[in-house]
This record gives structure tokens, sequence and C-alpha cells, in this order.
């Protein structure tokens, strides 16, 4: 790492503003902002290009599909985790939180597994310096699984864990609870109509017997430990419920009442990055930028495709509703802020220096599209 770096001529975005101007780094944290011009020796000459806060990513699944790149194909978990690592660097995004499930209630899926190897190896790697982002663990607990609470004791203590998610992927109940919509999506997996009904009773007894537990204890084991969000709310009385036990955090909510009603409870609200890109959900929820639009999202996570942080918020920037330094702060200062981060997620005095160089470029489907052409993860190049 350099002991001093100059950025110029950048279109630096700031939480509140853009302007044209100039960055000092030191020590790998963002010494001074100007809006002049430097004509120091040395100086990297941004050319006009944006400069945005390195990007925080809440939830990404990435990992799980770099480990099961085919459904057949199970891939080395540390070499899995190198290549998360780099495609995240890539994308822009500087802190990733690595969502990982705890319990699995599918009987021949191989998410135990990794869950297993991949917060060991977070634990191995991160301290090592051979990964290029900042990387925590979100886990997903879901409910109905048989095996969350023994999984979650594995990593309650884990040096790494900074967010908890609570998870219910039954029919009945979150982005499932069409129960006949479930049964159709069943069928179309190749399901008969006896195997449909059968899994279908199978997992409702699943949730009548764990899910209920499986809540209490986790609440009670890691409401003063991590923030808590819960995952695919459907409505307004599971938000309040979900209120009323300390959980802050609405994270892809399926519906606009469960968004307004966690609103009105005062929790910040997640939405997923490919609704945005595609310009709806792939499940028939509703739609991230109905969100946006109506002021019910705080921050947006990748969900399952980490390219798609950076092009959600240029897409959001176009709309002179929104701008910029509000469509950045989505991706950056606001998830900093829910995972209580405040050392990154703005170009301030003071803080990190995890910054993105992009460049937009014409696109004739979406008028421009945003290209991370440099990352830093404080001050250091990583991509």
């Amino acid at each position: 790492m350099f002991a001093e770096q100059i950025f110029t001529n950048a279109r630096i975005v700031l939480p509140d503003q853009v302007i044209r101007g100039t960055l000092l780094l030191r020590g790998g944290t963002i010494a001074e902002v100007s809006d002049t011009r430097s004509h120091a020796p040395g100086a990297l000459d941004f050319e006009g290009d944006t400069l945005i806060p390195g990007i925080v990513d809440l939830h990404t699944d990435n990992l799980e599909r770099q480990v099961q790149p085919r459904p057949a194909a199970r891939w080395p978990s540390r070499s899995a985790l190198l290549a998360h690592d780099a495609q995240t660097a890539a994308a822009g995004v500087t802190t990733v939180f690595d969502a990982l499930c705890v319990g699995d209630i599918h009987p021949a899926g191989n998410r135990r597994r990794t869950f297993t190897d991949g917060a060991a190896d977070l634990a191995a790697l991160a301290p090592t310096g051979a990964l290029k982002c900042d990387h925590f663990l979100h886990i997903r607990c879901e409910l109905p699984a048989h095996d969350m609470l023994p999984l979650l004791e594995e990593v309650v203590d884990h040096p790494l864990l900074r967010l908890a998610s609570l998870m219910d992927h039954c029919p009945g109940v979150g982005q499932f609870s069409d129960v006949e919509r479930f049964r159709r999506m069943l069928l179309s997996e190749g399901f008969d109509a006896a195997g449909a009904d059968r899994r279908i009773r199978e997992m409702l007894a699943l949730r009548a017997e764990n899910a209920e537990p499986n809540r209490a204890a986790l609440l009670a084991r890691l409401g003063d430990r991590v923030p808590l969000a819960a995952h695919d709310d459907w409505d307004a009385a599971e938000i309040r419920r979900n209120s009323a036990d300390g959980i802050r955090i609405s994270e892809f909510p399926v519906s606009l009442a469960a968004a307004e009603a966690a609103r009105r409870e005062g929790m910040t609200v997640i939405v997923g990055a490919p609704n945005l890109v595609r310009g709806g959900s792939h499940s028939g929820n509703v739609a991230a930028r109905t969100l946006v639009e109506a002021g019910l999202a705080d921050a947006i996570a990748s969900d399952y495709v980490p390219p798609a942080m950076l092009e959600a918020a240029w897409k959001l920037a176009l709309d002179p509703e929104i701008g910029l330094a509000r469509a950045v702060a989505m991706v950056t200062a606001n998830p900093a802020a829910m995972a209580g981060l405040s050392d990154r997620g703005r170009i301030a005095v003071g803080l990190r220096a995890d910054l993105v160089r992009v460049r937009p470029l014409p696109d004739p489907l979406n008028g421009e599209l945003a290209v991370p052409r440099a990352v830093w993860r404080a001050a250091e190049r990583v991509a």
C-alpha cells in the first residue's frame, strides 16, 4: 500500500451530493476531500470517471453457487471461496456478508456441508490477507429444520458473525404463502401430483414441529449478539410480531403491505438487486422498484448476483426523483449502518478508503451501464 495516494479529476459521490474533485488517501483512510483538481506529481487522473464508496453487500448466496456450479458437481470448498471472493471484488463489493444456511428442509440438500465448510474456511482465510474483500458471516436460520439449533451452536461464537436472519421456506408462509402456487412449482420440478402433496405434508409437519421452538431458542441465543433480520416477510401481522421480538430488519419483503408495515414499525428494509435489474421478482412477489419509489426500501443486497448491486444502483440513479447520491447510499452507506459498520460506506474524512472507480457506458436498453474499472479496499488495489 502506498503511504499516500491522490485521486483527482473524479466525479465523487458524497453522502448528500456529487462533486468534481480530488481525494487524498493516507494510511488506508480518506485524509482529504476537495472540490479542486490536483496537479501533484503521481496523482491518478480519473478522467471524469465516478468514484463511489466500496459496496457493502449484506446478503449474497454466491458462495453456494460456487460450491455447487452444477447440480451434480461439487467444487472444493476453499477454491470456491476464493472464486467467490474474486467475483465480488471485481463487482465493486469491498464488504461482503456471506449468507450461509443454518439448517436444511430438503431431504437431499447439501447446504449443511456448505455451511460447515464455509464457516470454517472464512475463519481460516480471513486473517491471512488472502481475501480481496472484507468477509463477514450472515447466518440464514431455517426455522423448520430439525438441525438448525445444533448447527447454530457451531457458529454462535464465530469471530466473523455479524448478521442473522430468520427464514421459513415452507408452504403457507413467506414467499410461498400461496400453497397452491407452491404445489404448481413442485409439479414443474418433476413431482407427480401424489409426490407434490406428500412433499407439502412433510414440510408442514416440519414447520409444526420445529419452527416455534427454534425461533424462541434463536432469539434467546442471538437477540443481543448481532442484528436480526426476518426473511421474506409477507404480511403486517408477521411484521408486528418480528418487531416485538426485536427484529429490526425486513429482508426481501414479498408484498407492499409487509414493507409498509415494516416502515410503520421503524424497521429498515432490504430489497434484491436482481429484482431491480430484471424489472420485477422472478417468483411473482412485489417489484423492488415499487418499494424504492414508495420510500419503503433502505438497502439493496445482491441476493444471488454480485454484479447486480452496482447495476441496480445505476438504474435507480438515472431516475431524477432518486439521483446518484441516494441510489449509491442504498448499496454503501445504508447497509453499512444497518450492520453497525461505522468505519465505511461513505466518502468522508477519517473513514476507510474502500472505493470503486466506475465508468458509465451507453446501453441501448437502460441508457447507461456502470462498469467498475478499479476497486480499492483500505486504499489497497484489489481489482
